[in-house]
C-alpha cells in the first residue's frame, strides 16, 4: 500500500526518463523512454497495460500520469515545479490512505497527491480483490471530465486482482473511453487480464525484478523460513506436509498474501534446483518440470479463481514433495 514516488535513497524521482525508474534497461526499448516519446509526441492512448514484477511498473505508471498533466514545456515532464506537479506529488509524511473495496471503512479509490484528475485504485486494505464497485466509482469519476481542463488518468494497481465482474466493467470503459482519458493497468502478468482488454491496450513490458535471495545474509527472514521448509519436504508424510500448510489458514486477504509469497519463493527455489541439476550434468525429471508448471497454475488459481489459500498451499507443498522425492 505504498504511496511514495521517491527513490529508496530518499531522492525525488525526476522527469520521465530512464533514470526515473530503477532496474530497467536503457535504450529505445526502455519502458520509460517509450513513454517519454509518447508524451513528447502527443501520442497518448486511452488504455495501457504495464506488466512486470517489482516496484518499477507502478512507480513508472504514476510518473507517467503526472507527466501527462504537467504544464511544463515538452522535454522535462513531470517538471516538479508547476502547479499540477506540486498537486500530484505524494507526501510521504502524510498518513497513508487505506482503500476499502466496499467503501464502508474508507474510500474506494484515491488521488495522486491531491490532483483531482489523477485517480488511483488497488485492492482494499483488507480486500482479496479489486471490486466492481471500485471500478464503477472510477468510471463515474472519469465521465465527469477533467477538473483542470486537460487529461484524466486512472491507474489500476495490482490489476491481476481484478475480479471477473470488475474486469468486465473495465472492458466497457476501454471500449468507450471518455474524451482525453487514459486508463493504466499495472499487473505482474498480462495473462491475468482478459484478452479483450489486452487487445485494446498498449502493452509496456518491464524487465523482471532482480531474483530474491533465497539463502545467505541478503535473504529476508520470512524467505529463509520458507526455504527451510521446502528443503525439508523430501521424505515428509502427507500429514506432516498438511501441517505445514496449516500456517496459511485464516482471513483470506492475509492468507492470500502469504501464499503468494510462498508461490514466488517456491518457483525460484524450484528454478534454482533445476539449474543446479543441469550444472551437475543431471537431466531434470519430468516430475520436476511438471511441478514448475503446476506452481504457475496454482498462482492463477489463487488470483483468478479465488481459490482457498490453504488448499493452494497444500497442493503446492505436496507437489513439491513428490517432485523432489
Amino acid at each position: 500500500m505504498r504511496r511514495a514516488l521517491h527513490r529508496r535513497d530518499g531522492h525525488e524521482r525526476g522527469p520521465l526518463d530512464s533514470d526515473a525508474m530503477a532496474g530497467t534497461a536503457h535504450g529505445e526499448n526502455d519502458p520509460a523512454e517509450i513513454l517519454r516519446r509518447s508524451v513528447e509526441n502527443g501520442r497518448v492512448h486511452s488504455s495501457y497495460l504495464f506488466t512486470g514484477t517489482g516496484p518499477a511498473p507502478s512507480v513508472t505508471a504514476q510518473t507517467f500520469a503526472r507527466a501527462l498533466v504537467c504544464a511544463a514545456p515538452v522535454g522535462g515532464r513531470p517538471c516538479e515545479s508547476c502547479n499540477a506537479c506540486l498537486r500530484s506529488r505524494e507526501d510521504e509524511e502524510a498518513e497513508a490512505i487505506l482503500l476499502d473495496g466496499k467503501g464502508e471503512r474508507g474510500p474506494t479509490h484515491r488521488h495522486l497527491g491531491d490532483h483531482p484528475d489523477l485517480l488511483f485504485v488497488e485492492r482494499g486494505a483488507e480486500g482479496t480483490r479489486i471490486t466492481i464497485g471500485q471500478i464503477r466509482d472510477i468510471q463515474n469519476a472519469l465521465r465527469l471530465g477533467a477538473n483542470e481542463g486537460g487529461r484524466r488518468i486512472a491507474i489500476v494497481n495490482g490489476a491481476e486482482w481484478l475480479n471477473p465482474q470488475a474486469q468486465n466493467a473495465l472492458l466497457r470503459l476501454t471500449e468507450e473511453p471518455p474524451e482525453n482519458t487514459s486508463v493504466v493497468l499495472v499487473a505482474s502478468r498480462a495473462s491475468a487480464i482478459i484478452a479483450t482488454i489486452r487487445s485494446r491496450s498498449v502493452r509496456i513490458r518491464f524487465p523482471s525484478d532482480e531474483t530474491c535471495a533465497l539463502r545467505g545474509p541478503d535473504a529476508e527472514e520470512d524467505v529463509v523460513e520458507i526455504v527451510s521448509m521446502l528443503d525439508g519436504l523430501r521424505g515428509r508424510s502427507v500429514g506432516e506436509v498438511l501441517d505445514f500448510a496449516e500456517n496459511y489458514r485464516g482471513a483470506r486477504a492475509v492468507a492470500a498474501e502469504s501464499v503468494t509469497e510462498l508461490i514466488d519463493v517456491s518457483a525460484e527455489w524450484l528454478r534454482q534446483d533445476v539449474k543446479a541439476r543441469v550444472e551437475r550434468g543431471d537431466t531434470p525429471t519430468v516430475r520436476t518440470l511438471d511441478a514448475y508448471r503446476s506452481v504457475q497454475q496454482l498462482r492463477r488459481d489463487l488470483i483468478q479463481r479465488n481459490a482457498n489459500p490453504q488448499m493452494v498451499a497444500e497442493r503446492l507443498l505436496l507437489g513439491l514433495r513428490d517432485a523432489t522425492a
